[in-house]
């Protein structure tokens, strides 16, 4: 039986080019492994590895490794992204961490999930054989299954993984995607942009392990926890207004209704006024409550507009080429499916 990559042609692809995205940050003790793992697991892929101001010799690595070596001075993750989705044109986009802690193997079975829906967006579900010991830091795990739930449930769609570096996109997904973050917010970003555009996704579960010996992670747990967490409510602010107006709202008319109640009570047992600064406060929460309201009700329609304009821009390119089973072992791949 064919092992996985082994057989992956443009051809079996109808003729679709693939590129891998590679942001870097220091990762020269990595990097020779991952392009030489991508190029194993699809022949004749084109490779881009994005230095993104590594002070070692990163870029000299890749490239001897085989890699296209490209450069984005602004650090942070996001901005890799928002550059290499602006200047590349292809037809299928895969993108992966250059730390060689996910397996490329699994990128055929990923490419050909894509093509197999066709869907826009596949999600790598980060998964460890049972009983090995979780490559994940205790913190980092423990917060990506509270971002995990805390998205799904506000954002009305369920995602395993939504913290994972490795996906593949089509092109109209790529372009269509306004990139808006500078880091490592930037998966949270990609995960609210499917969600929030309804685009066809699909989760395969893929290989995870411990870094190379000798690169260092870039994350850290409470720093990078909480810019997710402050994207999150941006983007929340952003993809559903009427929502989070209409909690402030309420919360306001409750607080004015807690206020004046007592003193519209009293009013009407006594037909007096003591407390006026009381009544004054309550009847300014009131309105203030109404005002957002309104201010929720305009921004929702100014979303409406800004939700068809980035359909329009998705819809400007086809849809991935329909090409079933063209890769050896996707069956049985499949049935890892999260």
């Amino acid at each position: 039986m064919a092992q996985p990559g082994e057989g992956t042609t443009e051809h079996q692809l109808l003729g679709a080019k693939v590129t891998a995205i590679v942001p870097c940050y220091n990762e020269a003790g990595a990097i020779a492994k991952v392009v030489a793992d991508l190029k194993a697991a699809m022949p004749g892929m084109r490779v881009i590895v994005y230095d993104n101001n590594s002070s070692d010799n990163t870029a000299d690595v890749a490239r001897k490794a085989g890699a296209e070596v490209r450069f984005e001075e602004r650090k942070g993750k996001g901005n890799v992204v928002r550059r290499a989705f602006a200047d590349i044109d292809s037809d299928i986009y895969m993108m992966i961490d250059g730390d060689d802690t996910y397996d490329a193997a699994a990128l055929p079975a990923m490419v050909q999930t894509l093509l197999d829906g066709p869907y826009d967006h596949v999600l790598g579900v980060r998964t460890q054989p049972q009983g090995s010991v979780s490559s994940y830091r205790p913190g980092h795990e423990a917060g990506n299954r509270m971002f995990n739930r805390i998205v799904s449930t506000l954002f009305g769609s369920q995602v395993s993984d939504m913290l994972s570096g490795y996906r593949v996109f089509s092109k109209r997904f790529v372009k269509s995607f306004p990139a808006m973050s500078h880091g490592f917010e930037i998966e949270t970003e990609l995960t609210i942009h499917c969600m929030a555009l309804r685009v066809p996704q699909k989760e395969v579960a893929v290989g995870f392990g411990d870094r190379a010996e000798g690169t260092i992670s870039k994350l850290s747990t409470f720093k990078d926890g909480f810019k997710i967490l402050s994207i999150i409510g941006k983007l929340l602010m952003y993809e559903r207004p009427m929502l989070v107006h209409s909690i402030i709202s309420a919360l306001l008319l409750f607080a004015g209704l807690a206020v004046g109640l007592p003193v519209v009570f009293e009013f009407f047992n006594t037909g007096l006024v003591p407390r006026l600064p009381s009544a004054v406060l309550a009847a300014g929460l009131v309105m203030l409550s109404a005002f957002i309201a309104g201010i929720g009700m305009i921004t929702r329609a100014l979303k409406n507009n800004a939700d068809e304009a980035r359909r329009m821009a998705y819809l400007r390119y086809e849809a991935p080429a329909y090409a079933p089973s063209t890769i050896p072992d996707v069956e049985e791949r499949n049935d890892r499916v999260s």
